[in-house]
């Protein structure tokens, strides 16, 4: 049985009061809704804020880009022991060692081979025998600054018991014998030893030397496997910083307005100049992709750090995503195009809906200045989050590992051989750990769509005032009609848009974990004769989609209910549904087509980012030394998230005025037997077709 819609926006006239105030249709007399969502959402900051301390308190961003030495120290440290600040670049000194790491069915790992940070890679001399020796202390009275300044080699200053060690690769010095460079970091083995210095160690009496190419696989296993390259893709959001402040901030905020502003003043082409850029941009950073992924040019990304022979060609990982990017790209760049040609009809109805975002945009100035607040308050809470987030990741502990295996070195300390205690270390992350990074990322989330709802709600309170007032439509919104929104959202309904963000936020963070699940279902499709696979694995796909854009529909409509009504979320809500079932065909048409040029702005706003970010990237200060990334992959994802996140709350003063108008529009002219009686003159003259007002109010 069909509801009465009356009391949804208010069928009848509204009273108005001495001071102007609605108290029919814009309800003042409201109640706190939702209290204990507001305060569960509270208490989830103040743990956020519990979280940021842990990680501030044990993380050590060092930890994401260096490597460790054999005491344990973080290279680069200037408070480990000793002193190591400048020294960067992780060298393992045992050859041997790293050969037999290398070995199948090896207990013996590379993260227990004997380490040392040093400034730069030792290069293996083609006349002499040099060495690398550890740290100078007990009767090696030389400093640090010393020990460098020697090329770390004070050989001869060592006992005929420590040399006779040396040549056992027992310590305290080691030879250096195969030339290597430097792959983020860490001194990657990219030959077989030189000749001269082979020969020199074996007439010295060294023990044999494997010069197997395993030695050279098992160091680039190490620096490409999975989680060492995840660190790297986090530090260079920290190394990547003012890139991200400018592309991720200031760049987007700048389009966003620009939008807004030719949206008023080129409404009759805007749509298609969307478009357009929307292509241009799409197929722009297409390119980015290619150039980074070595595909065109030669400017693909290189692991090597510092001058190096030109003939060194060495690949990563990284350069393997970027490969997979540049395809994803390529196929959406195919579609976008396909879908642009497709759509020109669509293009031209859209037209008739912008000149409505025009009108609003010319009417209400005080709504285009309002979403720097949370742009302002959204801003500081990233910057927090960032700096806090790569504390957390690299808040585990150094831990010495248990190698089980007869290893010996010679201890400067004790003068003597140690064969206790020669495994290396490792950083341990704790199951808890992982717990404080998830609940760190779906915080951000939570937050984001709690500040977006906040903004939607205020613009809808605003702009349904301004609807239903009976005096006649003032040639802007004054600012205070804009803060007495606000100030009814802080008040009385802050609990309501905690419960709606929340909800959004849980329904993203179901399709992460289900994520595995469809790995496997693909799988399983994958086999012949096996239909129930491809069937579970694409339907839970297009499930999840569905009710992800439903949800957030709803949400939308329903902040609008509560800015108008007061009304608590789930209240809310279903008012909304029931407002939009029974005017499916007024409302979706016309949010469709809006939404569609909406999205493709957005679009075109955070790909505008991306674009800046590419070129920041390009400088000479991100692509050498300590500043140097190891892919632009990262630092242009957050920027382009961040963008897009920006330009949705610069452009929900269209998105969010548009549904209110309509909304509000199609109750009116239901209560007045089809003639919309509080509709401004705006809105009127957009509608002022025929057909269009019969489509909207039949």
């Amino acid at each position: 049985m069909r509801v009465p819609l009356g009391p949804v926006i208010g069928r009848y006239p509204p009273s108005t009061g001495t001071d102007g105030q609605l108290d029919g249709i814009i309800r003042r007399d409201r109640k706190c809704r939702d209290v204990g969502f507001l305060l569960f959402f509270i208490a989830f900051l103040v743990a956020m804020i519990v979280n940021t301390s842990f990680g501030f308190n044990r993380g050590n961003p060092l930890r994401l880009t260096y490597g460790l030495d054999y005491k344990g120290n973080i290279c680069g440290d200037k408070h480990g022991n000793p002193d190591l600040h400048g020294l960067e670049v992780r060298y393992w000194v045992n050859p041997n060692q790293i050969y037999q790491s290398g070995l199948k069915n090896s207990q013996f790992k590379l993260k227990d081979a004997r380490s040392i940070c040093l400034k730069n890679c030792p290069v293996a001399s083609e006349d002499t025998l040099t060495w690398v020796c550890d740290y100078p202390e007990g009767d090696i009275r030389l400093s640090i600054n010393e020990w460098v300044h020697r090329n770390y080699d004070y050989f001869d200053y060592l006992t005929p018991e420590m040399r006779n060690a040396s040549l056992q690769l027992q310590g305290p010095c080691y030879p250096v014998l195969f030339p290597t460079v430097n792959v983020f970091w860490s001194c990657q083995f990219i030959a077989r030893p030189l000749n001269m210095s082979l020969r020199q160690w074996q007439l010295m009496g060294g023990v044999a030397i494997y010069e197997d190419i395993l030695i050279d696989k098992s160091i680039h296993k190490s620096i490409n496997s999975r989680s060492s390259v995840f660190k790297r893709y986090v530090a260079d959001i920290g190394k990547a910083w003012p890139v991200v402040v400018v592309c991720g901030g200031i760049v987007p905020l700048l389009f966003s307005i620009m939008w807004l502003l030719m949206i008023r003043h080129f409404v009759s082409t805007m749509t298609w100049i969307t478009v357009f850029f929307f292509n241009v941009l799409i197929i722009s950073v297409s390119m980015f992709y290619y150039l980074k992924a070595g595909w065109i040019g030669n400017d693909a990304v290189s692991p090597i750090i510092g001058k190096h022979d030109p003939y060194y060609h060495l690949s990563g990982r990284e350069q393997t995503h970027l490969h997979a990017v540049a395809a994803l790209m390529t196929v959406i760049m195919v579609i976008s195009i396909l879908s642009s040609i497709a759509i020109v009809r669509r293009i031209l109805m859209a037209t008739s809906v912008l000149k409505v975002a025009a009108k609003v945009i010319g009417e209400v100035h005080a709504l285009i200045v309002f979403p720097l607040i949370p742009y302002i308050l959204l801003a500081t809470f990233y910057l927090i989050w960032f700096s806090s987030g790569v504390y957390i990741f690299s808040s585990g502990q150094v831990v010495q590992n248990n190698c089980m295996s007869n290893c010996c070195s010679y201890d400067l300390g004790s003068k003597g051989l140690n064969c206790d205690n020669c495994c290396g270390y490792s950083l341990h992350y704790s199951p808890h750990i992982w717990v404080a990074v998830v609940f760190h990322l779906f915080g951000c989330y939570w937050v984001t769509q709690f500040f977006i709802a906040c903004s939607s709600t205020v613009i809808a309170g605003s702009v349904a005032s301004y609807y239903w007032a009976r005096v006649e439509p003032l040639q802007e919104i004054p600012l205070l009609l804009v803060f007495s929104s606000m100030k009814r959202l802080m008040r009385y309904n802050l609990g309501s848009l905690a419960i709606g963000s929340l909800i959004v936020s849980l329904v993203e963070l179901s399709q992460y974990i289900l994520k595995p699940i469809r790995r496997k279902l693909k799988v399983i499709s994958a086999r012949p004769q096996n239909r129930f696979g491809k069937v579970a694995a694409f339907s839970s796909q297009c499930s999840l989609t569905c009710i992800e854009w439903m949800i957030k529909s709803v949400n939308r409509n329903a902040y609008i209910m509560i800015a108008i009504k007061g009304e608590s979320f789930f209240t809310a809500s279903a008012i909304a549904t029931e407002l939009i079932r029974t005017n499916i065909l007024r409302i979706g048409k016309v949010n469709v087509i809006g939404d569609v040029i909406l999205f493709l702005g957005k679009l075109c706003v955070s790909l505008s980012s991306v674009i800046f970010a590419f070129l920041m990237l390009d400088t000479h200060r991100f692509r050498s030394a300590h500043n140097k990334i190891s892919s632009p992959l990262f630092p242009v994802l957050v920027c382009w998230a961040i963008g897009y996140v920006i330009a949705t709350l610069f452009f929900s003063v269209v998105e969010v005025s548009i549904d209110t108008f309509i909304l509000s529009f199609c109750q009116d002219s239901e209560g007045h037997q089809g003639n919309a009686q509080f509709a401004p003159p705006l809105l009127l003259e957009t509608l002022n077709d025929q057909n269009e007002m019969q489509r909207l109010t039949h």
